[in-house]
């Protein structure tokens, strides 16, 4: 009798093989209507297809997270320029050699802001610590952009623990690499905005936001008003660095003028200390640390 097909079989990457061998003899590759649809760049690159794309986006990382146990997450942002205190002093000392004023400001700058480093990547090797000692269910682990600076910090210090980490990173025009500290089976590229913000929320148990520019704002106010409007589950939003973040925004002017209520200013708080930023996250879900 004929023995069962196996039904792991994967027969299918035969045209991926037949792409990557296309690739590799340096041929430019040619509209080819004959060509399997799912291995069709050209085809899958249209803009009718921008809605099938929106779907992988959403189900490769989905699938990978899942596979590798990743079902609660700690989000850490911050700005991509930040630098460890040694390399940031490096480059005053380069800056100073220049005579560059510019460049001695944005240097003293960053060993100003040194400390944001220290305490992203302590924060990240205590919420690894904790759950190596959970059951894999309870585990936290952290997500960031995948970046450099605050982002490479957070990853670095569950990477210190040994710990799996995830980095969403984003293709940019100025091509941004993963830090080398993302585990290389949690690190993703994406694409579209919307579809990594998406993924920074759906597995986010809590939100730690360090001093960041535009970007930073922006997935701290998505999340805000994602919470605020009842879209998503609350969850802590730590702001660390109180004197940046209130320098930086009078929210007391929302609820002066109206435009949100004096409890909305309750969705977020205030931190200073890695450890107190961690605390809060316990106490929020009854854990013990």
């Amino acid at each position: 009798m004929e023995a069962t097909q196996d039904l792991n079989e994967r027969r299918l990457a035969d045209a991926w093989a037949e792409l990557q061998t296309h690739a590799n003899e340096g041929l430019p590759l040619q509209a080819d209507a004959y060509r399997l649809a799912f291995a069709d760049p050209e085809f899958l690159l249209r803009r009718e297809t921008r809605g099938i794309r929106f779907q992988l986006e959403m189900l490769k990382p989905d699938l990978a997270q899942r596979d590798a146990g990743i079902e609660n997450t700690i989000v850490v942002f911050g700005s991509a320029r930040f630098r460890e205190a040694s390399e940031a002093q490096e480059q005053l000392v380069r800056a100073e050699r220049s005579g560059d004023a510019r460049e001695i400001a944005r240097a003293t700058a960053m060993v100003r802001n040194a400390h944001y480093y220290t305490h992203a990547r302590e924060f990240a090797r205590t919420v690894a610590r904790y759950s190596a000692k959970c059951d894999k269910a309870e585990q936290l682990f952290i997500c960031t952009g995948g970046g450099p600076g605050i982002m490479e910090a957070a990853n670095r210090g569950a990477h210190d623990e040994g710990a799996p980490n995830v980095g969403l990173n984003i293709a940019l025009p100025h091509e941004q690499a993963a830090n080398p500290y993302v585990s290389p089976e949690l690190s993703f590229k994406f694409h579209y905005f919307a579809l990594r913000k998406m993924h920074f929320m759906m597995r986010a148990k809590a939100l730690l936001a360090f001093p960041g520019g535009f970007g930073t704002l922006d997935e701290l106010f998505e999340v805000i008003t994602l919470v605020q409007c009842k879209k998503a589950k609350p969850v802590p939003i730590l702001l660390f660095g109180s004197d940046y973040w209130k320098r930086l925004i009078n929210l007391e002017v929302l609820v002066e003028e109206g435009t949100i209520s004096p409890e909305d200013l309750n969705l977020f708080k205030y931190v200073d200390d890695p450890q107190v930023a961690w605390e809060h996250i316990l106490r929020f879900y009854d854990l013990k640390g």
